[in-house]
């Protein structure tokens, strides 16, 4: 059971979140052609009266970038605007989550992204751990991961997530809580909804843009940390033997943050994990304001 937070962004207005409805014959929900994203927020710990975003403007580009694959043109700023004001209007007293999307909102038939309306809402719910931060199990999914000559993987289309769908309720109800694609190249891609990281002998490595990944946030983030932490840091493609044997391995996102791995299919994985802790720590010092070499990754808003 979701608890929303009570207002939302829809068709140009500040309405409440019951209220925000759209036609059973929208064209994004036939076709897929919409896109989103994802960001956090938290209360501040150390100021009651403000409310604290991690990386908002990357969050807003990125978006941006999605709209424009829609053939949308919606500028960063105009998001980011949106974005704030929905914020101090619900402030949340809790961790949250908020779903910007764009898409055609268009009545009517036939896939097209030409002559065609589209629209940008957002919405919030209150969000703790998406995935246990004790670890959780995988499998490998006999579902593979899209190429991008087939669908735009740096932009975070709706309609790409069937595979996504597929491949997480396999994996559960095969009893693993979280998938790992595979991609046609017959390497290691992503989660159903998270990138993927390993650790070997002291080096962090994580498959690469020509891996058809998608650009994640959090993803950035980790790579930045791990090479001002001085750890070792490579981005190659990663085999399927290699989950089996890594020191660790962990998901990363912006619902999952950072996930440790503690089983892949029935290999057991070390509980010893010094690498994600660390990173985690230091994710979790940031998003909470409190590391100041990472302040310009944090949005702080002011509420009543």
């Amino acid at each position: 059971m979701h608890n929303f937070l009570p207002i939302a962004y829809f068709q140009k207005n500040f309405v409440p979140f019951a209220d925000a409805k759209i036609s059973i014959a929208t064209h994004a929900l036939h076709y897929g052609t919409g896109a989103f994203g994802g960001l956090r927020g938290i209360p501040d710990p150390q100021n009651e009266k403000q409310i604290l975003l991690f990386r908002l403007d990357r969050h807003c580009q990125r978006l941006s970038h999605s709209a424009k694959v829609l053939n949308y043109n919606l500028p960063p700023d105009k998001i980011q605007n949106v974005i704030v004001n929905f914020v101090k209007k619900n402030n949340p007293a809790t961790s949250f989550y908020i779903r910007p999307f764009v898409y055609t909102s268009d009545l009517g038939i036939a896939p097209r992204l030409h002559n065609i309306e589209k629209d940008f809402f957002v919405y919030g719910l209150e969000l703790g751990d998406y995935l246990s931060p004790d670890g959780v199990s995988c499998r490998i999914s006999s579902w593979y991961r899209q190429e991008d000559r087939s669908l735009p993987l740096r932009a975070k289309i709706s309609g790409a997530y069937i595979t996504s769908s597929l491949a997480k309720t396999e994996a559960v109800e095969s009893g693993f809580d979280e998938a790992i694609l595979i991609n046609s190249q017959g390497k290691v891609c992503e989660a159903s909804g998270m990138n993927i990281f390993i650790v070997r002998n002291g080096q962090l490595i994580t498959p690469g843009f020509d891996q058809d990944i998608l650009e994640g946030i959090t993803r950035d983030s980790i790579l930045t940390l791990a090479r001002d932490l001085e750890i070792p840091t490579v981005e190659r493609p990663v085999d399927k033997s290699e989950l089996l044997i890594a020191d660790e391995v962990f998901l990363s996102g912006t619902a999952a943050r950072i996930t440790p791995v503690k089983r892949v299919e029935n290999y057991e994985l070390s509980q010893n994990r010094p690498i994600t802790e660390k990173l985690r720590d230091k994710l979790t010092a940031i998003t909470e304001n409190r590391d100041s070499n990472y302040q310009d990754w944090v949005f702080p808003i002011s509420v009543d």
